[in-house]
């Protein structure tokens, strides 16, 4: 199986801040991959450098390499909003479009690549992505009404058919479940389960319980020490990662004697 995507060498500053240093790593295709650690050590950054979300903080830059299918996403003639269009992003906290309905929310991103979309297919690839979501029985009847009068699940819900809407070839989730409740966080973990047979995703998770429910490798990352950039300690098969870890750092962390 061909490798989705590989970064080698990466850092991440911020100004003159270094962020995140040396990663390296794999992300295979139809997997789930979960990173973990505690909170301040570069995985939501490391995140958003998968589809240089992060670009969008002034001073923010790189150097090392993301490629994606071959192609380097950092290369010299790369669009980034081409980049955003094949790696979709789903955020911590729900974050529908507040004055647009269920239906306008799904098919914003399907507007804004396929400007001349006949009614009948939009119509179409928006009941698509909602089915895919998990959605489409509970909405199915409100299309028109406000997409932020769904519940919070629902929100989030929401949001990923909006991601999956315009087809990506990769899903990043950055703590999707963390403003959940229990039953809600059930259902998105359900969804991502079965999302896997057609995307790559990538979940940032301060729920260790929730890396081992839904990833199939899970990567840890630490900061070096106080004031220090996040590393990427160890990565593994998930299974692995939980019970026979590498590094005394990981075996800390996942048996909750830090973080």
């Amino acid at each position: 199986m061909a490798t989705r995507i590989q970064v080698s060498g990466l850092d991440i500053h911020y100004d003159r801040f270094l962020a995140v240093q040396d990663v390296s790593m794999d992300i295979e295709p139809r997997q789930v991959t979960a990173l973990i650690g505690p909170s301040g050590c570069g995985k939501s950054t490391l995140l958003r450098s998968l589809n240089r979300m992060h670009e969008l903080v002034p001073g923010a830059r790189v150097s090392g390499k993301v490629v994606l299918d071959g192609q380097d996403l950092y290369g010299p003639d790369v669009d980034p909003v081409r980049v955003r269009r094949h790696v979709g992003m789903v955020f911590q906290r729900p974050n529908p479009f507040p004055t647009m309905s269920v239906y306008d929310n799904v098919a914003a991103g399907l507007r804004l690549n396929h400007r001349r979309m006949p009614r009948s297919e939009m119509d179409g690839r928006v009941e698509r992505s909602l089915r895919a979501a998990n959605l489409w029985t509970e909405v199915r009847d409100r299309l028109h009404r406000p997409g932020s009068g769904l519940s919070g699940g629902q929100q989030q819900r929401l949001c990923i058919a909006r991601a999956i809407a315009v087809e990506p070839d990769v899903l990043l989730m950055d703590e999707p479940c963390s403003a959940l409740d229990p039953i809600s966080t059930q259902a998105i973990e359900d969804l991502i389960l079965d999302l896997k047979s057609s995307y790559t995703i990538v979940i940032v998770t301060h729920n260790m319980q929730q890396a081992q429910r839904v990833s199939d490798t899970t990567g840890f990352f630490n900061l070096r020490a106080a004031g220090e950039p996040g590393v990427l300690v160890e990565m593994a098969d998930t299974t692995t990662l939980f019970t026979r870890p590498a590094k005394q750092a990981t075996e800390d962390y996942v048996s909750g004697r830090f973080g």
